[in-house]
């Protein structure tokens, strides 16, 4: 049976891509009584989810004329090209789930790419390991069409609540860049905090759970006052309280400090560093820390 001859909690859903979040996906989807085709450039990896009950395709058009919906999880947009360019005939009237990693702008051209060949497009960012796709903790970015988006909502809802963004097809991809921005930038952080201490004695294991703690208390901070912290940079406001940029740029002054005689790698406090300096070298010492900003979007 094809799509439109399954009930609406049945219909048959595409899964191209079968690494640890193609797996992931593909059995949440079987889970919830979706007939799954699946189709892996390294056959052998679809044996665990075939032996779940999902059918393989022995060719990317095969699993593209499958099912209505088609799921891509790849390394990234290229992957994307590779595997459909010689298949592009099928996907006249199919829909695109794009749930691989790459640029916004890369986004926006496969979504045009996808509409020259007959096919609708969203753009995905999931944000959860793959352990996690499926239960009640995971969320997806999406963006392109809301119409495409609503047609198909029921499925995509299964690997994570959606959270629809707009029409832009490089929003999604924009958000998920972002999250990670701060999710890499934060694991650096810690590790760079765990060296740190580890030059004085502390093992990992102590020093770790110290160092969350002090990670999971960054929202609460933020949103000390009444307002929502984005409404005064929206507004290009920073006014200046305990947390100015000179004070916050003199312990990023202590961190390089202490890094450099230690012997630590240098990169992420002086890149820190520098964003406090170029915001007291404009001026704005007095104002609050959110003023680096200026000189981060000024850097684009």
């Amino acid at each position: 049976m094809n799509e439109r001859e399954n009930s609406s909690h049945e219909r048959s859903v595409t899964v191209i891509g079968l690494g640890p979040m193609g797996k992931a996906m593909t059995r949440t989807l079987l889970a919830a009584g979706h007939p799954v085709t699946v189709w892996n450039r390294t056959a052998a990896r679809a044996e665990a989810v075939v032996a779940d009950g999902a059918a393989l395709a022995s060719t990317p058009g095969e699993a593209v004329e499958a099912s209505d919906l088609v799921i891509l999880s790849l390394t990234d947009y290229r992957a994307m090209y590779d595997i459909l360019g010689g298949a592009v005939g099928p996907l006249a009237g199919r829909t695109l789930v794009n749930l691989s990693s790459d640029t916004p702008d890369r986004s926006r051209e496969a979504a045009v790419w996808a509409e020259d060949h007959g096919a609708a497009f969203l753009t995905g960012g999931v944000m959860v390991p793959a352990p996690m796709v499926g239960t009640e903790a995971a969320f997806v970015y999406y963006s392109g069409r809301e119409r495409v988006m609503e047609s198909h909502r029921a499925a995509l809802a299964l690997l994570g609540t959606p959270k629809y963004l707009g029409d832009d097809p490089g929003l999604a991809q924009m958000m998920y860049q972002a999250q990670l921005a701060v999710f890499l930038t934060t694991l650096s952080g810690l590790m760079h905090a765990t060296a740190m201490l580890g030059s004085a004695g502390m093992e990992a294991r102590e020093a770790l759970p110290e160092l969350l703690s002090s990670a999971d208390s960054i929202g609460d901070i933020l949103w000390a006052g009444e307002e929502n912290p984005g409404s005064a940079l929206d507004a290009g406001e920073h006014p200046g309280d305990p947390s100015t940029v000179t004070t916050m740029g003199a312990t990023s002054d202590h961190i390089v400090e202490t890094s450099r005689s230690l012997g630590l790698d240098l990169a992420l406090p002086l890149a820190v560093q520098g964003h406090y300096r170029r915001a007291i070298e404009d001026g704005h010492g007095g104002d609050n820390w959110t003023r680096i900003i200026d000189s981060i979007r000024g850097a684009r």
